[in-house]
This record gives C-alpha cells, structure tokens and sequence, in this order.
C-alpha cells in the first residue's frame, strides 16, 4: 500500500469500528441522533474516508507531498469533528464550518489525483462518485440540521 494512504486507512478503519460500538451501544435504546451519529461515523468518517485516502494514493500521477496529506487528514477529520459536534449540540454553525472543512478537503483530493492516468479506470470512477455524493449529501444534511435545530 501506497504510504500516503495509511492515514485514512487508519481513521477511516476506526471510524467504521467506533460506528460499530456506537450502534452496538445503542441499539437498546436507539434515537435519530445516536442512529445518524453512527452513519456519519460509518459512511463519511468510514468509508469515504477509506475511498479517498486509497483511490488518491493509487490514482495520483506523482508522489504526494507528505504536507498536502496531512492537510487532507486534517481538514476531513476535523469536518467530521465540527459536523458530529454541531449536530449533537444543536450547533448549526458548527455545523456549516464542518461543511466547509468537507469541501476544502476534497478540493484537495480532487487536485491531488489530478491527470490520474487510466491503470484503473474503475478506482478513479468510485474516486470521483465518492466526491460527488459528498458534495451533493453536505448541503441536504446542513438543512437537515438547520431546520432540526429551529
């Protein structure tokens, strides 16, 4: 494996595992917010995670400048932290800073993997589907936690 990968390797695996505790902490008495709090932990902190941090070390045409990963670490955990916090406190400009934070990080995937050649045209298409649905679900979920918390 690629080393620029290992960091969304490892958080995106101890997401989808904490999002596993989580549900399986809950699941007594499950409600909306602990049953959405393991779905953001599973699917974007998780797998989105695990997507883009493979997908970008396969796909990108140069070494990675070990910089521009750790900015993409940071930006997109750090997204998670502030959307996961701002849902939970009912804090929608938390909320919106982590969107943001979202879509700078995959600003930054999406120039990292930039004339990404076409070795494997399945990972860049799951690569490229993975930053759509990201950027289309960010702006749906913010009115969702806009109008649950009026």
């Amino acid at each position: 494996m690629n080393k620029s990968a290992i960091p969304f390797v490892i958080i995106g695996s101890l997401s989808v595992i904490v999002g596993g505790v989580l549900s399986a902490a809950s699941a007594g008495s499950p409600t909306y917010t602990s049953s959405w709090a393991v779905a953001y932990l599973v699917l974007v902190a998780g797998v989105a995670q695990l997507v883009l941090g493979i997908g970008q070390a396969e796909l990108a045409s140069k070494v990675l400048p070990s910089r521009l990963v750790a900015a993409e670490a940071v930006a997109l955990n750090l997204s998670t932290a502030a959307v996961l916090l701002g849902t939970l406190l009912a804090a929608p400009g938390l909320t919106y800073l982590g969107a943001a934070l979202l879509v700078i990080g995959l600003a930054m995937f999406v120039w990292a993997v930039r004339g990404a050649g076409t070795h494997l045209p399945w990972l860049l298409w799951a690569f490229r589907i993975m930053v759509i649905v990201l950027l289309v679900s960010a702006p749906v979920g913010l009115v969702i936690a806009h109008a649950r918390a009026a």
